[in-house]
Parts: structure tokens; C-alpha cells; sequence
């Protein structure tokens, strides 16, 4: 799934908030999951990035990732995970921005809730996440670790197209399944709130989620977006779940990502003619 694995990684995290085993607030310095003499780079900015901040994309440390090939030698995302330790290579980062300023796509940024994750509840994400969200939606599911056994939720997730889609359904219902609630509606509501303009025009972006506006229309579509064609888009007024498991990154591809224009057209309602309801 890529970077879908990032969205799915703020589902667990609302989970275990609903659950109340994420017991910290989301303006918590993340540097008080660190042993801060051992981490590079230090200033006052570095210690005022928050966990919202890391949810939203906007820690404000130097990254570079989208104004670079992945293959070009200053792709951060390369270089991390590169290394042995994955997350001492993003905290050890320089600040290029004050946290909650400026947003900057950064596939370390999410890494570091792996290893939150596990400070603030004692338990590993992908264990946590089998258990209260991926075996309630009948999700089977693979997930990679580093070299130091941290799990990648930076984009280390494997999903068939029917269990992503099972993610959208549990957000089109605000966070219930099958009369279970999973996450809670505050969750689902802060998740889906356009917070900051992405680099991409067409893009806001809230936890973890990429929310597009419809053509002269004022509803956002709520999407997880993965590298090479790995995409969930929910039409929340609709209710209709879209998800696409491509892998198009040949030399030839086109890397065009499936937009609402190109598939609308083929979706027909249908009217209920039997009197059920």
C-alpha cells in the first residue's frame, strides 16, 4: 500500500485514543519520547513539535522528499531508510520551519508514531492494530518492520483491495463497524478537517488524509494516496468507496493517479424497485 500505510496508521492511533490506551493529549512535545542529549540538531523549535504536528505533516523539520527522485542521493526517504535506525535518522533532522507552520510531505514524520506509539502504550502497532482494527473489519493484513524491527507505517503496509476499502467504509460511518465503535466520531471529524494546503493545488491535508474538492462542488473527497497507484477515495455524500492496487512505475508509465473525472462517469445508481428499504 505504500503511503496508504501512513492513513491507516492514524486509524490505529485513534483506536487506541478511543480505547483510551493513547493516553496523550495531541499538543504533547514529541521530544519527551526521546532521550533529548542524544538527539542532533537540537533548538527551542524542535522542542515545540507536537504530535499534531507530526500527524499533519508539519513538524518543521528539514526533509526533502518531494522536490526530489526518490533515486536522487537528497531523497531523505532513501537515505532513512538506508540506515539501521530509522527514527534517530528523522529526529536528528535540522529544523527548517517552526512546527505547525509550514506543511512538507515527510514519510519520516509519520515513522516517528511507530516508535510513539510504542513509548506511550507499551505495545506495538501493528499487534495493537490487528487486534482492535483489522481483525473487527476481517482484515488481513502484512506489515514490515526496519532493521530494528520498528514497523514501517510509513509505507511498509500490505492490504488487498477489498479490506482498503473496508478502512473508507469505517470512516463513511464515523468510526463504527458492524455496531462496534472503532474509532471515536471526534477522531474521524479532527482526521477529515482540511487543515493545511498540500503542494499540490487540488489537495488539503488533515490526519493523515488527503482531502480533494470536487469540481463546483463544496464536498471533499477523502483519500489515502500510495506510490505507484495505491489509492482509497470515499465520496461521503455518495457513499461510494473507490479504491485502486496499481503498481505503475515502469519508465514508460504515465504517473497519472486516477482522479474523480476519470471513473465517475462509469458509476450508475441504482434505484431500489422491490419496495425493501
Amino acid at each position: 500500500m505504500q503511503s496508504v500505510s501512513k492513513t491507516v496508521t492514524s486509524v490505529i492511533i485513534g483506536a487506541a485514543m478511543q480505547r483510551g490506551d493513547f493516553k496523550a493529549a495531541l499538543d504533547t512535545p514529541i521530544l519527551k519520547y526521546f532521550d533529548v542529549p542524544k538527539v542532533k540538531n537540537m533548538d527551542d523549535r524542535k522542542r515545540r513539535i507536537t504530535l499534531r504536528d507530526v500527524l499533519t505533516m508539519t513538524p518543521g523539520l528539514e526533509w526533502h522528499e518531494e522536490d526530489v527522485p526518490y533515486a536522487d542521493p537528497r531523497s531523505d526517504s532513501s537515505l532513512m531508510e538506508a540506515t539501521d535506525d530509522w527514527v534517530q535518522y528523522v529526529i536528528d533532522k535540522p529544523m527548517a520551519a517552526e512546527p505547525g507552520k509550514v506543511w512538507n510531505y515527510s514519510s519520516g514524520a509519520t515513522e516517528l508514531l511507530a516508535y510513539i506509539f510504542q513509548k506511550e502504550t507499551g505495545q506495538d502497532i501493528d499487534d495493537y492494530g490487528q487486534k482492535y482494527l483489522f481483525a473487527p473489519l476481517g482484515i488481513r493484513h502484512e506489515w514490515k518492520r526496519t532493521y530494528l524491527g520498528v514497523v514501517d507505517t510509513e509505507g511498509g503496509l500490505y492490504l488487498n483491495g477489498s479490506d482498503l476499502a473496508k478502512i473508507g467504509y469505517l470512516y463513511l460511518h464515523d468510526g463504527m463497524w458492524d455496531g462496534e465503535r472503532i474509532v471515536s466520531s471526534e477522531w474521524v471529524k479532527e482526521s477529515l478537517t482540511p487543515y493545511y494546503q498540500t503542494d499540490e493545488a487540488r489537495f488539503m491535508y488533515g490526519f493523515k488524509w488527503w482531502l480533494a474538492k470536487l469540481p463546483d462542488s463544496s464536498e471533499y473527497v477523502w483519500t489515502c494516496r500510495g506510490f505507484g497507484g495505491q489509492n482509497l477515495q470515499v465520496f461521503p455524500k455518495e457513499g461510494l468507496i473507490v479504491t485502486f492496487t496499481a503498481w505503475d512505475i515502469l519508465p514508460d508509465s504515465t504517473g497519472k493517479e486516477p482522479i474523480p473525472p476519470d471513473f465517475l462517469a462509469a458509476v450508475k445508481t441504482t434505484t431500489c424497485t422491490t419496495g425493501a428499504h
